[in-house]
C-alpha cells in the first residue's frame, strides 16, 4: 500500500488544539508543514487531514493511535518572516523522500548513513532539519505564504513516515501524566545543532563522487609507464 522499503505493517481518547500567529517573539519552529503526506491505516494522507483516532504507522512500532493533535500557525505572512522560522526545502530524494517536502529548521529528522555508523556507532541519528543545510541540496526558503504546521503524539515518542520515505520525530503526548507518563519509554536522542553539523558534513563528504580521483590515478599510471 505505501510502497515504503524494508518496512512491513505489521481507553478515552483526548485532544488539544491551539493556534497562534507570530507576534513578535521566537515562534515555533517544529511541526509537520501542511500538505506532508503520512502514512496512515488508509494509505497516505494530508497531515492536517488527521484526527485523534486516526492510526498512522511508526518506524519501530507499526501503526500507532494519534492520542493528541496540536495546529499552529507559525507565520501568519501579515509581516516579515524571521530569518529563524524559514523553512528548508527538501527536494525529491534527499531524505528518502519520493516528493519535495518543507521541513521548519527545529523538526527532528531520523537519517541513516554510513557517517553516523562511522560517528556514532549506529546507522541512524536523529538531529534538527536545520542542521541538513547544503546537504543534497536542501536549502532555506523564504515562505510567502502563512506557515501552518501540524504535530502529531502518541502514547510514546515516535518517528512516522512522511511524503512516501522521509522520517520525522514526534513526541509523545502530554495528555500522559503521573506515574503513566514516568513509564512510557523515551526511545528516541537528538544529537546538539553543533554535533549534528559535524556528522552532516560528513555525509556531505560521502556524498561526493569518488571517481575523478580514481581516474586521475589511472592516468598518472598511464604517465608514469
Amino acid at each position: 500500500m505505501f510502497g515504503l522499503r524494508n518496512r512491513v505493517l505489521g481507553g478515552t481518547k483526548t485532544t488539544a488544539e491551539t493556534s497562534g500567529a507570530w507576534d513578535g517573539t521566537p515562534g515555533i519552529a517544529t511541526g509537520l508543514v501542511s500538505g506532508t503526506r503520512v502514512a496512515t491505516r488508509m494509505g497516505w494522507r494530508p497531515v492536517e487531514a488527521l484526527a485523534v483516532g486516526d492510526e498512522v504507522l511508526t518506524f519501530d512500532h507499526g501503526l500507532q493511535t494519534v492520542i493528541e493533535l496540536r495546529r499552529d500557525i507559525v507565520w501568519s505572512a501579515q509581516t516579515a518572516c524571521p530569518a529563524h522560522l524559514w523553512p528548508l526545502l527538501i527536494p525529491a530524494g534527499a531524505l528518502g523522500n519520493l516528493r519535495q517536502t518543507y521541513l521548519l529548521p527545529e523538526q527532528q529528522v531520523l537519517v541513516e548513513s554510513d557517517a553516523a555508523e562511522d560517528y556514532l556507532g549506529d546507522p541512524f541519528a536523529m538531529l534538527p532539519a536545520g542542521a541538513l543545510e547544503g546537504f543534497r541540496g536542501i536549502t532555506r526558503q523564504r515562505p510567502t505564504d502563512m506557515i501552518e504546521v501540524v504535530s502529531l503524539h502518541f502514547r510514546r515518542d515516535e518517528v512516522v513516515f512522511a511524503n512516501i520515505g522521509a522520517l520525522f520525530f514526534q513526541p509523545k503526548s502530554s495528555c500522559l501524566v503521573g506515574d503513566l507518563a514516568d513509564t512510557v519509554a523515551q526511545d528516541y536522542v537528538a544529537l546538539s545543532m553543533a554535533a549534528a553539523r559535524e556528522l552532516v558534513e560528513m555525509m556531505i563528504i560521502d556524498d561526493q563522487p569518488v571517481y575523478p580521483a580514481e581516474v586521475d590515478e589511472a592516468l598518472l599510471e598511464v604517465a608514469v609507464a
